[in-house]
């Protein structure tokens, strides 16, 4: 009998702890640890933010749904991981011990990084999480009753861009509808060379794509931005030449501001020799384990990703879903392999495909791999891509709550490549 722990219950650590249902052993168990009662569908935290969700609406109690799968949950944070005792200690002082580790934690958001960034003792708000969210939505509802100037985006760092776009196109939707754009300047500043990088080197036209989505909506934008310090209403940014000179200096005020943090890998797995990287994210191999302590597997936005090139400010590597699940499989498929006496051989396939919502269209992209030279380089827009979102929304919610590990997004992309090559034809 072995005992799998999967330490996380996001997008990564819930499709793994279904897809490990179908392929373990029948005397092996799955625990699933996280540090919050509920899942929490982090995609739609965007539209959390402006009202158009509410918590209810986008988080799952989880202890009665692993409960109904036969998957122990606890719900209590980790407060270090102990890899050579084999063993995750919990903030409670619980110890769970493992035969196989699964490190799905997703990132700690480095909000503390510069002075005056993030919702918790700062000035910016935030969408990484539920909780943040609906923050938001209630500094968005007191700014719309006294609008002003907008700055948006993602600071040095960040690994995460689609949100931020997809922020500003719906905080534009939204203006739109209570028919105060008007009185909203809005900016748009990122630590991307350009717009639509996303920290992939641009997919297809993403360049052109948000470029002219932004004039559209009269969206001014600083690239190659490094964020100084941020006080009450105003933000201090140097826009950098491409040697790392500064071209110029910004003071931008602000009645509203959002602003993606960047990421690092959560305390308890910090500063562990062999097991992270200098910003405490997962070292893996082809196989999604780690090559020191070779019963941990990593998933999701927590796996350590080298840059994919040098930038005049640092911009980190996105995970997307499609990349995400891919990693889960290989990992399932895996420790299926080890349990069963056999060496691992499954590898993840690291596309990148997104979905992102602009509150009445929206922009798609398709890598594939993520890094150039790419196999398949295809970006496209209009409004079916809004509603391909909110499928997808409530796709993954039933899929949670069913227990389904069934893959949507390489049937998603399947649909899509077919529905391009009858276009090319």
């Amino acid at each position: 009998m072995a005992s799998i722990v999967i330490l996380g219950a996001g997008i990564g650590g819930l499709p793994m702890a279904y897809d490990m249902k179908q392929e373990k052993r029948p005397e092996d168990t799955i625990t699933v640890i996280s540090n919050k009662p509920y899942f929490q569908f982090t995609p739609s935290n965007p539209w959390a933010a402006v009202g158009w969700r509410n918590r209810e609406e986008i988080t799952i109690d989880l202890a009665p749904v692993l409960k109904k799968q036969g998957i122990e949950f606890i719900a209590d944070g980790a407060a270090k991981l102990v890899p050579e005792e084999n063993k995750v200690i919990l903030e409670s002082g619980r110890e769970v011990s493992y035969d196989y580790l699964v490190i799905a934690t997703g990132p700690e958001l480095a909000f503390d990084e510069i002075e005056g960034l993030g919702p918790e003792g700062g000035f910016t708000q935030s969408v990484c999480s539920i909780d943040h969210a609906m923050d938001a939505q209630g500094g968005w509802e007191d700014f719309c009753k006294t609008p002003g100037p907008i700055v948006v985006g993602a600071v040095q760092g960040a690994s995460c861009y689609g949100p931020a776009y997809e922020f500003a196109m719906i905080m534009d939707t939204e203006l739109k509808k209570r028919k105060i754009r008007d009185k909203v300047p809005m900016t748009f500043v990122t630590a991307e060379p350009y717009v639509g990088h996303l920290g992939l080197g641009g997919v297809g036209d993403t360049k052109g794509l948000l470029e002219s989505e932004m004039r559209d909506r009269d969206i001014k934008w600083i690239t190659n931005a490094k964020v100084n310090k941020i006080e009450d209403g105003k933000m201090y940014v140097s826009e950098l030449n491409k040697d790392g000179s500064v071209s110029e200096e910004h003071e931008l005020d602000f009645g509203y501001s959002m602003m993606l943090p960047a990421f690092r890998g959560i305390p308890a797995v910090r500063d562990i020799e062999g097991l992270v990287n200098p910003r405490g994210f997962i070292i893996v191999d082809e196989h999604q384990r780690n090559p020191t302590f070779k019963n941990i597997y990593s998933v999701g936005v927590c796996i350590a990703i080298a840059p994919l090139e040098a930038t005049p400010v640092p911009v980190g590597v996105p995970k997307t879903g499609y990349m995400i699940e891919s990693m889960v499989a290989a990992t399932a498929g895996n420790i299926a392999q080890e349990l069963r006496g056999e060496e691992p051989t499954h590898e993840g396939t690291w596309n990148a495909f997104c979905l992102a919502d602009f509150g009445n269209s929206g922009v798609a992209f398709l890598a594939q791999p993520q890094n150039p030279p790419r196999n398949m380089n295809w970006a496209a827009q209009g409004k079916w891509v809004h509603w391909a979102k909110i499928g997808f929304e409530k796709y993954f919610m039933r899929k949670i709550r069913k227990g389904q590990s069934e893959p949507y997004f390489e049937k998603a992309v399947m649909s899509m490549l077919k529905v391009t090559r009858l276009k090319n034809k």
